[in-house]
């Protein structure tokens, strides 16, 4: 007898449906056949599947097993088809009647003992479930409340086999899981630091807040202690509030990698990512024989921090200049192309020098100008063109130390970085971009005018720092962000100005 259940496969962040089929036959020869590009954990299904069924007390008798997975020609990976494989096999059996199955997308590990465990891209896989119209879903207990995020579709979180088994016989029943989500968006995260609590620092403040008012990329310049990593940990207090579909665009990323916390159904605050200056170029941005999201995918929508950006390795470093101009991650095998998203705000702090001392007035510097060099070399002219403000920040002097608090705190950058947004969001609402950091071609000729008066000082400007024609288009959307944040529609010479100013190492080359 032939039986069929539907389940999914991950490809990249999204899912799509696969029919577990099996043909249970008890002539001939007993065995068990597994086609359809399997993989390692999901032949290893067999063992863990019969022991459980064992366990739970139904007695598979020997018998020809032939199981495919269609399509036939994408691999599938992982232990989520423990559940649909041992259902099928009841089908099949005559033990479930297909109705009772026929429409149910289901994921599940089993152990020996039948217990459900979680699995990794069940909200890819609910999705995918309510976009094929699926009757419901039946998931561990452990991932109900992540699958119930995605609404008008039942979501059945069982503990083990045997309960499942009863749900669908009508012996037990179970109420679909449900999750309140104006109770997720409630319980965002408090934050407990603060800019109020950065002394001194002003322009380094003044240049976050235009970083993250246009999604702008940022560099720190400054000697060990100047507090750069103390302003870069509290960007994530300014930014604005995830939507819910950034909030879905995250929370299917850390499914899919397996990451998501147990106590949170749906990422509801923006990332902060801080790789090690050890990783490697597939660690940062994803990949490997099973590709995964990396850190710069995991940071999607929110902010990764490179600290002493000039100690990563430089083939990590030009693995990022792909990601920062197009918003996603692209990896390409033999058998398939994957992209991940990564629409991040990249972050990254520097000495400026090799002993760090170079712009400090109060310790000496001992570093040739060839080792200076070589120092700043390890970061390409082609990745920092996309980084847009490139900002000194100096030692802090005693009279800022000395204050009990700063007279800038987050609430107050906030609330001016969420205006300016509100107005790129108007602005844009035709357009697929959101931030004033994505204008490109026709749409950034558009938005960025300039007058005969601000085009003389941008020649001046371009002809004596030598800027790139990247870095010529970064100087503009800059200065868009600046007079969003002033409220005004024109460019002038003024935010053309302060734009510059934030050009460090153009300035300085």
């Amino acid at each position: 007898m032939i039986a069929k259940v539907s389940c999914a496969a991950l490809m990249g962040i999204d899912a799509f449906k696969v029919e577990l089929e099996v043909d249970f036959s008890r002539s001939g020869m007993p065995a068990f056949i597994m086609v359809g590009l399997a993989e390692g954990a999901v032949r290893e299904a067999k063992e863990r599947v019969f022991s459980a069924l064992k366990n739970c007390g139904f007695k598979v008798p020997p018998a020809r097993i032939t199981v495919n997975l269609a399509p036939a020609d994408i691999r599938k990976e992982g232990s989520a088809y423990d559940l649909p494989l041992a259902l099928s096999i009841l089908c099949a059996m005559g033990i479930l009647e297909e109705e009772k199955v026929n429409g149910w997308y289901m994921a599940g590990e089993l152990s020996l003992t039948g217990e459900l465990k979680s699995v990794p891209g069940v909200l890819p896989l609910a999705l995918a479930a309510r976009e094929n119209a699926g009757t419901g879903l039946i998931v561990p207990a452990a991932n109900g409340s992540e699958a119930a995020v995605v609404n008008e579709l039942p979501v059945i979180a069982a503990r083990d086999l045997g309960q499942v088994v009863r749900f669908l016989l009508d012996e037990e029943e179970l109420e679909p899981a449900t999750v309140n989500i104006d109770t997720l968006w409630s319980d965002r995260q408090s934050f407990l630091s603060d800019f109020a609590e950065v002394k001194g620092q002003e322009h380094a403040k003044r240049a976050i807040e235009i970083a993250a008012a246009g999604g702008h990329n940022l560099l720190f310049i400054g000697p060990p202690g100047s507090g750069k990593t103390m302003l870069a940990k509290r960007i994530p207090t300014v930014l604005p509030p995830l939507r819910f579909d950034e909030a879905l665009e995250v929370t299917k990323i850390y499914s899919v990698a397996g990451q998501l916390p147990k106590d949170r159904a749906l990422m509801v605050t923006r990332p902060f990512r801080t790789p090690h200056h050890t990783i490697s170029d597939v660690g940062l941005i994803g990949g490997g024989r099973y590709p995964q999201p990396g850190e710069t995918s995991l940071a999607h929508r929110g902010v990764l921090f490179l600290d002493e950006m000039p100690e990563f390795k430089k083939n990590v470093l030009e693995v990022l200049r792909q990601p920062l101009e197009d918003g996603e991650v692209s990896i390409s095998r033999s058998l398939m192309t994957l992209k991940y998203p990564a629409d991040v705000m990249l972050v990254a702090a520097m000495n400026p020098c090799p002993c760090g001392y170079l712009t400090d007035d109060t310790h000496p510097c001992e570093c040739t100008p060839a080792a200076v060099g070589r120092y700043r070399s390890r970061i390409s002219g082609p990745l920092l063109d996309r980084i847009d403000l490139q900002v000194d920040v100096p030692a802090v002097p005693y009279e800022d130390l000395k204050k009990t608090k700063s007279d800038i705190d987050s609430a107050t950058m906030r609330e001016r970085i969420s205006r300016a947004r509100k107005v790129q969001e108007e602005r844009y609402a035709d357009l697929p971009i959101l931030t004033n950091s994505e204008l490109e071609g026709s749409a950034q000729e558009k938005y960025c005018k300039v007058g005969e008066t601000e085009h003389d000082f941008l020649r001046q400007a371009v002809e004596s720092l030598g800027l790139s024609a990247r870095a010529y288009t970064r100087v503009l959307r800059i200065a868009r962000t600046i007079a969003d944040l002033e409220g005004v529609e024109n460019i002038a010479a003024d935010h053309l100005a302060e734009a510059i100013n934030y050009r460090t190492m153009d300035r300085q080359g």
